[in-house]
């Protein structure tokens, strides 16, 4: 969440940055900053308070040493009096504290400057694109046609167990996904990134932590028994990890990759753009997670939209760069680029991957600090990105590679699968 101190200093500020998200700060801020100024009053009050109880109460000590008992008693009255007043000035300053908390966590965080103006996905700015895009035949098959033809995925089994959205691989379409997952796995351990795996339920800290709560809990399985939330994302278990740490300023740049399942409810989704592959429930995912300093955070975005790129030039797939518009963008996002491939039979691009610089937002909510010279501390700039999403990865493999003899394994990946067609 934005700092207290960001939203009192810089009002205008906050508000010309949140407008480009679509959100209208004004009349949030206001109650913030008018509470700020009750918060403050109160603890005003209440230190001079305290320091005119220890004054009295020394006082009362001192007239029944000198034997001025009625005098005593005044005074001891007083206290009383005092001791009341300041228990209602804590309460008044808790309430006032809390009600600043409920405001913050309602306010989505700043986008970055370079940000693009625009409202939906129409509007975010291509920056960049490579890879060939295949030409198939006329009767060349969407993904969902081919997992059927090569008994790779059984979506219609998926439905019996659980519900649509649940698909079931079989045979090369489960060994293909065991493959994916290495190969994410081992090129990010080879960039530098530390391998970790995480549970997948968490506790709804975690999921305050990094924002998905109380922004997206209809989007989340919930336990309610336990009170536990399955992961939408890796990045939430992850991230985690560093709430209520205080980092070294050597240890940064923390670097991690993960492998989860993710299960998103994704309420509301249905009709063709969320057939096959193209939207799930629960699907299979390598994000990879940083926790840098502030001056070094674009620098660290920068590397990480390099290596997600470097990923799909590897798997041969034609890709683009967007640079998601202020509507477009997550509600802790501060500057996002999502990455997407050519899904050659479906004629349609699919979203792979989005990489975001979350900068303190996260960090203030997780309480995750590094120390400055040994001595004072300073928020975190947090970064994650998916490194990569499987499903629409699959899709685009299944169409781009189907020829005659059979789909043709990309050559980066072949030692994974240890086959080179499917047929």
């Amino acid at each position: 969440m934005l700092t207290l101190k960001v939203i009192t200093e810089n009002q205008e500020e906050v508000i010309r940055r949140l407008a480009k998200k679509h959100f209208d700060a004004k009349e949030i801020t206001d109650k913030i900053i008018a509470l700020d100024a009750t918060r403050r009053s109160t603890q005003s009050e209440l230190e001079a308070n305290l320091t005119e109880l220890n004054r009295i109460s020394k006082e009362v000590g001192l007239l029944m040493k000198d034997g001025k008992k009625d005098e005593a008693e005044i005074a001891k009255a007083k206290v009383a009096d005092m001791k009341e007043k300041n228990r209602s000035l804590d309460i008044a300053k808790t309430k006032a504290e809390d009600a600043i908390h409920d405001l913050l966590v309602q306010i989505p965080n700043m986008p970055h400057d370079s940000v693009p103006e625009g409202k939906t996905a129409e509007n975010n700015i291509c920056e960049k694109t490579g890879g060939i895009i295949p030409e198939l035949p006329e009767d060349a098959l969407p993904h969902w046609d081919l997992a059927k033809k090569y008994d790779l995925i059984d979506f219609e089994l998926g439905v019996k167990i659980t519900g649509a959205g649940f698909p079931v691989y079989k045979g090369y379409g489960a060994r293909l996904q065991r493959a994916l997952i290495n190969f994410f796995l081992d090129n990010a351990r080879e960039a530098g990134f530390m391998e970790v795996e995480p549970p997948y339920v968490v506790n709804a800290d975690s999921g305050y932590g990094t924002g998905q709560l109380p922004d997206k809990e209809g989007q989340m399985y919930h336990a309610t028994l336990d009170n536990l939330y399955l992961i939408p994302t890796a990045e939430v278990p992850v991230t985690n990890m560093y709430r209520d740490v205080i980092l070294n300023e050597s240890d940064l740049p923390v670097k991690n990759t993960a492998y989860s399942a993710c299960f998103r409810r994704e309420a509301g989704s249905y009709g063709k753009d969320v057939r096959g592959l193209n939207r799930l429930h629960q699907f299979n995912k390598v994000e990879i997670v940083c926790i840098d300093k502030p001056e070094h955070s674009y620098q660290m975005l920068s590397e990480m939209v390099n290596y997600v790129q470097m990923l799909v030039e590897k798997l041969e797939l034609p890709w683009r760069i967007l640079r998601l518009c202020g509507g477009d963008m997550s509600f802790t996002s501060a500057l996002t680029f999502d990455f997407e491939v050519f899904s050659a039979a479906q004629k349609r691009w699919l979203e792979v991957s989005s990489v975001s610089n979350f900068e303190d937002y996260q960090a203030n909510r997780l309480k995750c600090r590094y120390r400055v010279d040994n001595k004072k501390t300073q928020l975190c700039h947090t970064l994650n990105g998916s490194a990569l999403a499987l499903p629409r990865i699959v899709a685009a493999l299944l169409e781009n590679n189907q020829t005659p003899e059979g789909i043709r394994i990309p050559a980066a990946l072949v030692p994974y699968t240890g086959f080179e067609f499917i047929k």
